[in-house]
């Protein structure tokens, strides 16, 4: 492991690549962000890119390509069935993972739907160390619940525990003996869970659940869209892995589980995803749904291109100097906003720095969509589209009409993968600085629009009072004829 000291003692992540490639970007004013918000909705999946100074909505599909996965897209085989291209993505997977059998779908919630179609019985639950809203909406429409059995260091908002990203085995023990072992369709264990923070698991804690499982023969499924990111972590936080070079902690991890399925649009760099089987038993019940849902089963939806990308991408994730960046960076954007008093999630995690909406904006009541409210308020302050990640994230009963609260309210503010500038991110840090000192400007929102199935994704909402405007008017105060 490589490490760069500064002579004069900052603490700077230091990017192990160059730009060639660039995307022009616009800022607009301040007024113009008004408008802009305001035509979304208030929710900034809606905003318009050419709106957007920086984008930090998400990592998903977004992550800068290296000059290596570009040129391996020329030589991509586009035959329908026996592409070439297949083979070489799946002898890759085969020597990442371990496991034989592999199905192409075409991103992370495509294989969902698979899992859910062959393994979610109606009446059963699936527990997890923490949900994913479409893992979570894939269990619930086939007639099962979602257990969190996340440890209990997961939902404290600061923490010094390294891996808050652990399943409480304890409770799983104790939902099994309560429920029986067909009570559970499987276990899913998500590599850096997203809605709390992109925190990891260590590799003692899937040892444990895989033991806990195999003992019951009860199907672990592991999620590893965000498998660099709990890579990085064990590397340099788990005394069993910071010994090994990344390849074998990956094979230890895949030697715990049955079945690992990923999001490509996070693993790997390209627009894909897939699902990797040990039991031939199981991957013939599965393979049925690609053709019927994703397309043959080798390219399962994905284009050609994107599979030569992934393939070289999957390399890449081995490679500790390509998936060090976005941790470091996220730590040290997390590190600053939190020397500056902003609430934030620690320890730093993967994926973004996550903002902590309900101590940011503790006089937003939970019902009124806090997280939603900042997120607006963040885009207005500098042009940075977050991602609310709160109780606009789940879903109404729709039988009761009753609406869960999140056990957070964050804004996620992603950082892509070898994507943003030093300068960018400190750009963004100062505005949050600026809008944590005017947070009482910031109210909360009400729908008005709200869709039953995933409502974040394109939702409505509306400011209660005119707080937008007010904000505006301090930013013009504040900076002048600054954008």
């Amino acid at each position: 492991m490589s490490k760069v000291t500064f002579f004069r003692g900052q603490q700077l992540p230091l990017e192990m690549h160059k730009v060639r490639i660039i995307q022009k970007l616009t800022l607009l004013p301040v007024e113009q962000r008004l408008e802009a918000i305001r035509a979304a909705g208030h929710n900034t999946f809606l905003l318009q890119n050419a709106d957007v100074f920086l984008d930090m909505l998400t990592d998903s599909g977004v992550n800068a390509m290296s000059q290596e996965q570009q040129a391996a897209m020329f030589r991509a085989d586009d035959a329908y069935a026996g592409s070439a291209t297949y083979t070489r993505l799946y002898d890759k997977l085969v020597q990442v993972f371990g496991m034989e059998y592999f199905l192409p779908a075409h991103q992370g919630r495509a294989a969902e739907n698979i899992l859910g179609q062959v393994l979610v019985r109606p009446d059963t639950a699936v527990a997890m160390n923490y949900h994913f809203t479409t893992s979570k909406q894939h269990v619930v429409v086939h007639g099962a619940e979602v257990l969190e059995l996340i440890h209990p260091d997961g939902l404290k908002v600061t923490s010094d525990h390294p891996f808050k990203g652990n399943m409480d085995t304890d409770a799983l023990r104790a939902v099994i003996a309560e429920r029986g072992a067909e009570g559970l369709s499987f276990v899913r264990m998500e590599a850096g869970t997203n809605l709390i923070g992109g925190q990891p698991f260590s590799l003692d804690n899937l040892t444990e659940v895989s033991q806990i499982c195999h003992e019951h023969d009860i199907p672990l499924v592991l999620d590893a869209s965000l498998l660099a990111d709990n890579l990085y972590f064990m590397k340099i936080r788990d005394p069993r892995c910071v010994d090994l070079e990344i390849p074998a902690i990956v094979k230890a991890m895949a030697d715990l589980c049955d079945i690992i399925y990923f999001s490509a649009r996070k693993l790997g760099f390209g627009r894909g995803g897939g699902i990797c089987i040990r039991d031939e038993a199981m991957y013939k019940r599965m393979r049925g749904f690609v053709p019927m849902f994703e397309g043959f089963l080798t390219y399962g939806g994905m284009s050609v291109r994107e599979m030569e990308a992934i393939t070289v991408g999957l390399d890449e994730t081995l490679d500790f100097d390509m998936i060090n960046q976005g941790p470091q960076f996220i730590a040290y954007m997390v590190n600053e906003l939190d020397r500056r008093g902003v609430p934030v999630i620690t320890p730093p995690g993967g994926l973004g720095a996550h903002v902590d909406a309900m101590r940011f904006l503790d006089h937003v009541d939970q019902r009124q969509y806090p997280a939603a409210a900042l997120a607006s308020a963040v885009f207005l302050a500098s042009g940075v589209r977050g991602m609310e990640r709160g109780t606009m994230s789940e879903a109404r009963d729709i039988n009761t009409g009753v609406e869960p609260l999140a056990h957070m309210e964050l804004v996620r503010l992603a950082l892509p993968r070898r994507v943003f500038t030093l300068s960018q991110v400190n750009y963004a840090i100062d505005r949050i600085d600026w809008l944590y000192q005017n947070r009482h400007l910031v109210g909360g929102m009400r729908w008005v629009e709200e869709p039953e199935i995933l409502r974040f994704f394109y939702g409505r909402l509306e400011p209660i009072g005119d707080w937008t405007t007010r904000l505006v008017e301090q930013f013009r105060a504040d900076f002048g004829d600054s954008l």
